[in-house]
């Protein structure tokens, strides 16, 4: 039997107006997550390295347990299972918010502690020495320091946190892949499709990597 298939350009290209209407959600979700993650990070990231024991262990079983699951997991959980104890359902935008959020906010409390204990344990000392308090220690320079170098793996953990949201097409969030597979339903052109997810995914990630890299050779990030 002779099979022969044609990709279908005008089909690929006419799902693109379509295709469009799931990367506001795509962005809402990734960066308003990692919005919410940043500030986990910062927490938790701190915690990991305080000196109380009490205050370390938290940080490090929020850090392996949402480190150590898939994300599509978590956001089951969150989508299916957290209505039972809470006696109602979740809006699943909010589901995959929170999923990003609890996600991302365990890879960049890793990040926090990693930035942080980069700089040199000298420049703690001398910030003693000239009478400023740990507080403003850190704060003045310390962390301002520590910032800039977490801006480059801060940027890939939203890279992976956009690529993430599109697993989330399982709880109906009408992101980009969500949007293809509605278009798929009614066209039946998988092939075409999808390219243009893929294409358009491609897009957003390589306009945030070219952001990123613009910001190194401009001295505003890294060491």
């Amino acid at each position: 039997m002779d099979v022969t298939f044609q990709f279908d350009w005008e089909a690929a290209f006419a799902s693109i107006p379509f295709l469009l209407k799931g990367i506001p959600y795509t962005l809402l979700i990734s960066f308003g997550g990692l919005a919410i993650g940043f500030f986990i990070g910062i927490l938790f990231g701190l915690l990991r390295i305080s000196p109380i024991a009490w205050l370390r262990v938290p940080a490090i079983a929020y850090i392996e347990i949402f480190r150590g699951t898939p994300v599509l997991v978590q956001v089951l959980f969150i989508f299916y299972g957290l209505p039972q104890l809470l006696g109602g359902p979740i809006n699943a935008l909010v589901a995959g918010i929170a999923a990003i959020a609890v996600n991302s906010g365990a890879y960049i409390s890793e990040i926090v502690r990693g930035g942080v204990q980069s700089i040199e344990r000298g420049q703690r000392e001398a910030s003693l020495s000239l009478g400023l308090s740990r507080t403003q220690s850190f704060r003045y320079i310390i962390w301002p320091q520590a910032l800039r170098r977490m801006i480059p793996p801060l940027g890939n953990q939203g890279i992976i946190s956009i690529k993430d949201t599109s697993l989330f097409s399982v709880i109906g969030v009408g992101e980009l892949v969500r949007q293809g597979q509605v278009y798929i339903a009614t066209t039946f052109n998988a092939l075409e499709v999808y390219l243009m997810v893929a294409l358009l995914y491609l897009a957003i990630t390589l306009s945030l990597s070219l952001a990123l890299r613009l910001l190194e050779r401009r001295g505003l990030v890294g060491q």
